[in-house]
């Protein structure tokens, strides 16, 4: 468990409470990461930190990154353990499930009508790309102030990102939308042509190919049409989060970052909420655990292999909501928010 800054504490603890209610067995282990560390005269990822990662099935995460760390070099803000621990970890594929809860439906900025029953995966490639690329600098070239991003990739990074988005469209509703720019970059050329490739090994999985600025006006025009888009990592960033505010809340969706399998066949991964620190709320038990708790879910589900107990708390969220339970982000003007120690406690006991 790295819960991190802001209210990273409170929603990785309420997840830690619905994870313990469900699987007495895990050992969930505490460090410090993030700006909590940094307070502490270490670095944003401690020694100490990422030695328990090495040991662990999976990481629990929090958030990361605090105002009073903007404008500092990379390595000493928060947000740069969250950069080692995907580079390192080899968290590739970074999984985006966005869902509207029957209910919550006024809470989007789209009309009800069309985000009702939405239900998607965003399936983004996270360790490649423009971000990685080199070079990657800020220049002067004949006196004139230039700088330069490289976006590579390699055939093998497309081919397991696909498998991974075309195992999940298998196990959902079998629709694959894969989201590029192959009308302008090479890279998407190369990515649209792999894709291909690996559909080949899926044919019970339909496949369309979008250009990445008609899918972004898509997911707004009809977002239902999704199930699965898989894309790059740039792309990937842009969309997931154009997707996530679909719902209403950015505190409903989980995330997991996946790597590779270690000698269980088990994913090693990164669980968090999408949401972020919101140090004006942390500490005033005001904060939605709902995307914590859901990540503990994926965690069992890819992690530790327990599909039963990851769809228990799944089920156990959706029916909250279905009893008209909300936080104050989704409360409103309303009233009767839950804080977030009352909202899990009644999670765990529908259980």
């Amino acid at each position: 468990m790295l819960p991190g800054d802001g209210i990273g504490p409170e929603v990785t603890h309420a997840a830690a409470a619905v994870l313990a209610r469900v699987r007495a067995d895990v050992e969930c282990v505490e460090a410090a990461v993030g700006g909590a560390a940094l307070a502490r005269g270490l670095q944003a990822l401690p020694p100490e930190t990422r030695a328990l990662c090495d040991r662990s099935d999976a990481i629990l995460f929090g958030s990361v990154g605090l105002p009073e760390y903007e404008g500092k070099p990379l390595p000493e803000r928060p947000e740069y353990a969250l950069f080692l621990l995907r580079r390192d970890y080899e968290l590739y594929a970074n999984l985006r499930p966005v869902k509207v809860f029957p209910g919550l439906e006024e809470a989007s900025s789209l009309k009800p009508e069309i985000v009702r029953g939405l239900d998607l995966l965003v399936v983004r490639e996270l360790t490649g790309g423009i971000y990685y690329g080199r070079p990657k600098e800020q220049r002067r070239v004949d006196g004139v102030d230039e700088a330069v991003d490289t976006m590579i990739y390699r055939a093998p990074e497309v081919e397991r990102i696909a498998r991974v988005a075309f195992a999940c469209a298998r196990a959902r509703r079998k629709r694959l939308t894969s989201v590029d720019k192959q009308n302008i970059l090479e890279t998407s050329r190369l990515w649209r042509r792999v894709v291909d490739g690996v559909a080949r090994e899926y044919p019970d999985v339909a496949v369309e190919h979008l250009l990445v600025d008609n899918a972004a006006m898509q997911l707004v025009h009809r977002p239902g049409a999704f199930d699965v888009i898989l894309t790059e990592n740039m792309f990937g960033d842009i969309l997931s989060d154009e997707a996530a505010i679909l719902t209403g809340s950015i505190g409903t969706l989980p995330s997991a970052s996946l790597g590779t399998k270690g000698s269980t066949g088990r994913q090693f991964g990164l669980y968090e909420p999408i949401g972020g620190t919101a140090p004006d709320i942390a500490g005033k038990d005001a904060a939605n655990p709902t995307a914590a708790i859901l990540s503990a879910a994926m965690l069992l589900r890819h992690s530790l292999g327990d599909e039963p107990n990851a769809a228990r708390i799944e089920r156990a969220v959706e029916g909250a909501y279905a009893g008209g339970l909300r936080t104050a982000e989704l409360a409103g003007k309303a009233g009767g928010a839950l804080s977030t120690s009352a909202f899990t406690r009644a999670v765990i006991e529908r259980l």
